[in-house]
């Protein structure tokens, strides 16, 4: 099992014909991921690497039945390109691209949840989603994964997603599905829905989660595991060192006042039971003890 994307996803890549949208395309159709089309207002009817180029999503997925979309459009295009797809009716949608205005993030996160509420959409500003051997949506890379579960991964940030990735496969432990939410204010799916579905999914036996200061996102989802969890979770908390009242990164990670520190995120997860490491390593260390008792 995996979540939100297995083997017969078929995607449609907005942005297919740009740099980044090819060259990742390309890469997630070696990896077997169903690319299956991509869109252009001007360049329908030509085709990138044998995937044909539609004018919009709607046209696709009638062409393709095409049931996701992974957006590489550039950040003021994003608002049009999500309402486009939700619109021409694919149900996943995987937002990559960061920079996106906060503002513009607001508006379609409340469009689709009052138009399209059946339709989920992953980022903006994320690296993706991945289940090992099955469905490669995004920017990750492929080989770092290994496949045939039991943990499940979420991860706000982009670049410790794929530490916990290798972190795992260097200890010979698979991954059901790692889901990369982006560490933006608005993301379009939170912790609190991977840890649902983590666990409602079978085959997930263990969950990581992988956080970092700002907001309260890892304080509401120690709530959540506190009150709805049943499997074990071990998890990291970026910006231990980050001096208080800096903004660090992006502009998700903003601490104000007592809220929204490493510390005060590492304690609300261990008093929920988690096991938190205090670097990605140990977080680490720390699933490999875990999956070895289950």
């Amino acid at each position: 099992m995996s979540i939100f994307v297995d083997e017969n996803t078929k995607v449609i890549y907005q942005g297919l014909t740009g740099s980044q949208g090819s060259y990742y395309g390309r890469l997630n159709a070696e990896y077997g991921t169903q690319v299956v089309a991509g869109t252009h207002p001007k360049k329908a009817g030509t085709d990138v690497d044998g995937v044909p180029i539609y004018a919009n999503v709607g046209e696709a997925v009638e062409a393709t039945g095409a049931t996701a979309s992974c957006i590489f459009i550039p950040a003021p295009g994003v608002q049009g390109a999500v309402i486009e797809a939700a619109e021409g009716g694919v149900k996943f949608i995987v937002a990559i691209t960061e920079g996106v205005p906060a503002h513009d993030e607001a508006h379609f996160y409340n469009y689709l949840q009052r138009n399209h509420p059946d339709v989920r959409l992953l980022g903006p500003n994320c690296p993706g989603i991945i289940s090992p051997g099955k469905c490669n949506i995004g920017i990750t890379a492929g080989h770092i994964a290994k496949e045939g579960g039991p943990v499940g991964i979420v991860s706000r940030s982009g670049t410790l997603t794929y530490q916990a990735l290798y972190e795992l496969k260097q200890k010979d432990i698979g991954v059901t599905t790692c889901v990369g939410i982006g560490g933006d204010p608005v993301p379009g799916t939170s912790f609190i829905d991977c840890l649902e579905a983590f666990e409602a999914d079978p085959e997930t036996k263990a969950i990581m989660m992988i956080g970092e200061i700002g907001g309260s996102a890892e304080e509401e989802a120690a709530e959540y595991i506190k009150a709805n969890v049943t499997k074990p979770v071990s998890s990291y908390i970026a910006g231990v060192t980050a001096p208080p009242g800096k903004k660090m990164g992006h502009a998700g990670a903003i601490v104000s006042g007592g809220k929204g520190t490493a510390a005060a995120k590492m304690e609300a997860l261990v008093d929920a039971g988690v096991k938190v490491g205090a670097n990605p390593t140990e977080a680490g260390e720390l699933m490999a003890e875990i999956v070895a008792a289950l």
